[in-house]
């Protein structure tokens, strides 16, 4: 009998088999741990109905663009982040995140994540960027599989923040704090549409949106990408819609050269220490003029790449970059206020100089 009963436990513990257990066991001790905790039910922003905790003290984002808004509004809830953060970044963020274990993310910058290492770290809910480019049933497929309820949230464009802070400064008992985020938001996209927004089609800077090291890769007009050059009043000159998540769509010289900006606005520091002196970029107005400006970075980048709540700052950036007169900013003391407001940051001014160097003449 002990040696058949022996047989039978390796063949349970085979490795496949293993992990069945593992989590089978993780799940019921959520089950168990949770037990007389009150429920709710809560409807996402893709109209799914989910059951939550009523009081909710831990989360993990498995999207970028996320996973930053909960930097600002919740970071002492975040129980991993998508990738590490360099050391040279970590001044420019909230004490709480800095130290967190990197867990990955379902795509982008940062390791592929696996939901059951998720799991073993405990959320209350994951909660997920509504991006209409992804397989989003494939990543409640994944979270579902472990047993952890996820939470759909809109945030592909500046825009869509003020609405998704409501909805999570709700959903995590954090109201006051969304609120004041959101304030600042709907200001910004207020003052922006009733100064900049208001620039006749014909008299608007045509911008080129430079991206890559040889400046060959641009965004769609349309796409989320490149929103900070619309709600800056310039036109994006290379106008299509966006087809995909990526973007970063080649084009030759040779079109930029027909598009004719005036303006442009770069993603990488290289290309735009490099391009006014390449003969094969002269003839470019804006090349000839030197009108173009690199984007700030730290501790994220201000225009995209991930589309994040610095949109917020970057924009008005761009909007005083390309109308000086009509849009006037102290570029110094909004970063301050900024980084205080969303980062919990009091930034010194060296590391305002930081923030901004490197910008060219617009």
């Amino acid at each position: 009998m002990m040696a058949g009963w022996q047989w039978r436990t390796d063949v349970l513990l085979r490795p496949g088999m293993r992990a069945a257990i593992v989590r089978g066991i993780l799940t019921l001790l959520m089950v168990v741990c949770s037990a007389g905790v009150h429920a709710r039910d809560v409807t996402d922003m893709a109209g799914r109905t989910v059951t939550l905790p009523e009081r909710i003290t831990s989360i993990y984002s498995s999207s970028h663009p996320v996973s930053l808004l909960l930097y600002a509004l919740a970071p002492e809830m975040l129980v991993g982040i998508n990738y590490r953060i360099r050391e040279d970044l970590r001044p420019y963020l909230p004490k709480a995140v800095v130290e967190l274990p990197v867990i990955g993310a379902v795509m982008g910058h940062g390791g592929k994540m696996d939901p059951e290492e998720v799991l073993r770290l405990g959320p209350d809910v994951v909660i997920v960027w509504l991006d209409r480019f992804s397989d989003n049933e494939r990543i409640l497929a994944q979270f579902d599989k472990v047993g952890l309820p996820v939470v759909f949230v809109r945030l592909d464009t500046l825009e869509d923040h003020p609405e998704t802070l409501r909805f999570l400064g709700d959903l995590l008992g954090r109201e006051e704090r969304a609120g004041m985020l959101e304030i600042y938001i709907s200001n910004v996209l207020g003052k922006l549409h009733d100064t900049v927004g208001r620039i006749a089609p014909e008299a608007r800077r045509q911008v080129y949106y430079a991206e890559g090291p040889d400046g060959l890769a641009t965004e769609c007009d349309e796409s989320w990408h490149a929103e900070a050059i619309i709600l800056a009043g310039g036109s994006n000159v290379h106008r299509c819609k966006q087809t995909r998540h990526v973007g970063m769509d080649r084009v030759s010289l040779e079109q930029i050269m027909l598009y004719r900006p005036d303006f442009v606005l770069a993603q990488d520091e290289k290309f735009t220490q490099t391009v006014l002196s390449n003969p094969a970029w002269q003839g470019i107005p804006a090349i000839d003029a030197g009108a173009i400006s690199f984007a700030p970075t730290l501790p994220f980048n201000w225009i995209d790449r991930p589309p994040s709540f610095m949109r917020a700052i970057g924009a008005q950036w761009l909007a005083n970059r390309l109308y000086p007169a009509i849009y006037p900013l102290d570029i110094k003391e909004e970063t301050r206020r900024f980084y205080r407001l969303f980062l919990d940051v009091e930034l010194d001014d060296a590391q305002i100089s930081r923030i901004l160097a490197g910008q060219s003449q617009g």
